[in-house]
């Protein structure tokens, strides 16, 4: 699918014909086709865009640069707590820009891209939002975590465990995805002038340096701590396991006890009381007594 857009007082609006910015949705081989043909773009570059396994980078061609980013993908249910990163495709022309992504993305968040004066700034408007996309899934990544945390603490399985585990793999991903994005960003500040980028485009380029930075930074600090309380939350886990086989024994133990007296009563021969009208609920009241006596004798050794 391909959507086409046009610089029209300041703001990115939606056109039907061709304009400034051409934005391409998974295309389709026909799509592809033509973007190679009309624009002249580098198949693999292309293909590239598409690979959600691609690594950030800048390529200077003839008429254009081409940049890949990783970019966080739209969380959903279906997903099971596992958050992914792909890959898209911006190349830069003198008076165009052309993005190609596999999945749907709400690249042109509106508080950005106002002001846009020319392809460069939305360029780099469209990095500065998805650092802002990567903060705002660390909180919900750091949401998530403490919801586990309090789940953990009264679970006796490992589900809840294995929903950190998919977390811990998920911010390895978005570390990875942000330190690659963090190369492209300085290999774009040190082509700056190869993409005529201005004194306010640098100075907008200097504020995504120091944001990429402080993001990177925050995802390694909630990674750290995810992975070195793993072996905490798990060991939580197993003892409350135990606290439960502990009372389950217990229990088990203590209907025992009664069992033992109501057996020996119930022997095939003569016994005490066999012929006494409340013989049963003399064994009954015995039975009670053993048992209340067996819980208490272990209160009173557990206690101390």
């Amino acid at each position: 699918m391909i959507r086409h857009y046009e610089f029209r007082n300041k703001r990115l609006l939606e056109t039907v014909s061709a304009g400034d910015v051409l934005v391409a949705i998974n295309p389709e081989s026909g799509e592809k086709q033509y973007l190679l043909e009309e624009y002249e773009l580098d198949e693999h570059t292309l293909l590239s865009s598409l690979d959600p396994n691609e690594l950030s980078r800048l390529e200077i061609e003839g008429d254009h640069n081409a940049l890949i980013l990783k970019v966080p993908k739209n969380y959903s249910a279906e997903d099971d707590y596992e958050f992914k990163v792909f890959s898209i495709g911006l190349f830069l022309f003198k008076k165009s820009l052309i993005i190609i992504m596999s999945e749907e993305n709400n690249l042109f968040d509106p508080k950005l891209t106002a002001k846009i004066n020319s392809p460069n700034d939305l360029l780099l408007k469209i990095i500065y939002g998805i650092i802002f996309h990567f903060l705002r899934h660390l909180k919900v990544i750091s949401m998530i975590t403490e919801e586990l945390e309090e789940k953990i603490s009264k679970a006796m399985e490992n589900k809840y465990l294995l929903c950190l585990f998919t977390l811990e793999k998920s911010l390895v991903y978005y570390l990875n995805a942000i330190n690659t994005n963090s190369v492209l960003i300085e290999k774009i500040r040190h082509n700056a002038s190869r993409l005529h980028l201005g004194a306010d485009d640098l100075e907008l380029l200097d504020e995504i340096i120091i944001e990429n930075t402080q993001c990177f930074k925050q995802a390694e600090i909630y990674s750290n701590i995810l992975a070195s309380m793993m072996d905490a939350r798990a060991s939580i886990v197993n003892n409350n396991l135990n606290v439960l086989m502990k009372r389950l024994n217990i229990i088990t133990i203590s209907l025992m006890v009664p069992t033992l007296v109501v057996s020996v009563f119930s022997m095939n021969v003569k016994i005490p009381m066999q012929n006494f009208p409340w013989a049963f609920a003399v064994i009954i009241s015995i039975s009670l007594l053993a048992m209340s006596l067996f819980l208490s004798l272990w209160k009173f050794f557990n206690k101390s």
